[in-house]
């Protein structure tokens, strides 16, 4: 089955591509790669949560953030897809870097990032597995709790 045609079984449609808060562009392809900047857990305009990731008053809960990495993940791929030629044009999945904004006692971060990979493997089978780095920062643009980058490969 196709990448298009999982992602429709899960439910999931791309989203527009969001737009850039600064001077960059959502994704550049050079040759076979596509590098996808930074994408932040935004629907609709609206960012689904804001703050530090932790457990407690005033923190964004870690199944939150796994959601906002998953928002954040699909938000990339509907840039990835934009410069590659389609959602279907991409091969596989090659590296993800997964920020957390982190309270200093969480350290959680790989499981927040799951949010994203569990989505990869899903829409790409075999060619959802990367390398991956998942990341505690003290804040992320936007104040999001959560951004997702990742590398694609293009078929030839």
């Amino acid at each position: 089955m196709s990448a298009t045609g999982r992602l429709a079984e899960l439910g999931l449609t791309l989203p527009s591509v969001v737009p850039p808060v600064a001077a960059y562009q959502p994704a550049v392809r050079d040759g076979r790669y596509v590098y996808v900047s930074g994408q932040l857990p935004v629907v609709d305009g609206v960012m689904r949560a804001v703050g530090r990731v932790g457990v407690g008053p005033g923190l964004v809960a870690p199944e939150v953030a796994q959601e906002c990495a998953r928002i954040s993940a699909l938000n990339a791929l509907a840039a990835a897809a934009a410069v590659a030629g389609g959602l279907d044009a991409i091969e596989r999945i090659v590296k993800v870097v997964g920020f957390v904004a982190s309270d200093p006692s969480f350290i959680g971060q790989p499981v927040v990032v799951n949010g994203a990979s569990e989505l990869f493997l899903l829409v790409f089978g075999d060619g959802g597995r990367h390398a991956r780095s998942a990341v505690g920062v003290l804040a992320l643009p936007l104040d999001a709790p959560v951004e997702i980058e990742l590398v694609a490969a293009i078929r030839d």
